[in-house]
């Protein structure tokens, strides 16, 4: 029989294992200090996010001008939105906004973000350049900027007369002015080509020189490799864009002169909803327009996801 002897010095410390007890108030103050760190982000979710919405939400079902106390009223605000034709114009001035200038802004930073994917000198300055707008598109001097652009007699104005398009400005010409907010919208392409550059850098090149070899022409391997492999990029920014297409406000504001006009033409659902809220000092019919638009925007996203089963494909559905 062999004695092992204990090899550790006799005035070593021994270490006791941790009571439970101990361990549950160790746990109880690391938990405390995690709630102390976020505490400011909790209290600003709550007085800033969470509770703006329920008051919101209970306004929508009350008469309220911001200066009485609120009446209860039931369903009214929206029945009485329904029937509102300035608000059916809201709707379809928002849509067709949606409609025209999300596809184009996408297309345009697909189109950019293919060309920059390539190697070749400036690189960097080029994406710099083409990505500044989205940093400044959304303020008000740009807004004010653009507005002049399209002024009649102005810069545009007279490239189309100088092409023989006799159009005048479109900021003062219902047919066209909403179409330089589409514009200005597009011009805005940066962020999301810099997303499309993030998606296509995934893109194995081996799939392209296999295509190579087998004849498929730059068409036929943009299709076939280019658009499937990137899908989860494009489905992420066409959700992204038509969000934010919904909550234009700053630019219609300020380039109709905060009228939201002419004849209504830039009345875009966030215009008429400040004019009902802090104009005419309906905020009940205001937060109930609000609602009807975050109901609208998540049916618009429940359908891009459920769409996305048919054209969005995942590295983890090939497998």
């Amino acid at each position: 029989m062999t004695l092992v002897k204990d090899s550790s010095p006799p005035d070593a410390p021994q270490i006791r294992p941790e009571a439970p007890a101990a361990r549950m108030r160790r746990g109880r103050r690391e938990n405390l200090a995690g709630y102390l760190f976020m505490s400011p982000w909790i209290a600003g979710f709550l007085l800033l996010t969470a509770g703006p919405m329920v008051a919101s939400l209970y306004f929508a079902f009350t008469d309220y001008n911001l200066f009485n106390s609120p009446k209860w009223i039931g369903f009214d605000n929206f029945t009485k939105m329904f029937d509102d034709p300035r608000w059916q114009k809201s709707v379809e001035v928002t849509a067709k906004y949606v409609i025209i200038g999300t596809p184009l802004k996408l297309l345009l930073a697909l189109g950019v973000a293919l060309l920059l994917a390539q190697s070749r000198r400036g690189q960097a300055f080029y994406r710099a350049a083409f990505y500044a707008p989205s940093l400044i598109g959304a303020s008000v001097s740009v807004g004010f900027v653009w507005r002049a652009l399209f002024s009649d007699d102005a810069v545009v104005d007279r490239t189309q007369s100088f092409l023989g398009f006799h159009t005048g400005g479109w900021v003062g010409d219902p047919n066209w002015v909403l179409y330089s907010l589409v514009a200005l919208t597009v011009w805005q392409f940066g962020a999301p080509m810099v997303i499309f550059l993030a998606g296509l850098k995934q893109v194995p090149r081996e799939l392209y020189e296999a295509a190579e070899v087998d004849g498929a022409g730059p068409f036929r391997r943009f299709w076939s490799i280019t658009l499937p492999m990137i899908s989860p990029v494009l489905f992420f920014n066409v959700l992204l864009e038509t969000i934010h297409s919904f909550q234009i406000f700053g630019s219609a504001y300020v380039v109709s002169n905060a009228t939201c006009g002419p004849a209504d033409a830039t009345l875009v659902y966030t215009c008429y909803l400040y004019q009902k809220g802090f104009k005419e000092s309906q905020m009940g019919f205001a937060s109930a327009m609000a609602w009807m638009l975050l109901l609208a925007v998540a049916l618009v996203t429940a359908v891009l996801f459920w769409s996305q089963k048919r054209w969005v494909h995942y590295e983890e559905d090939a497998r």
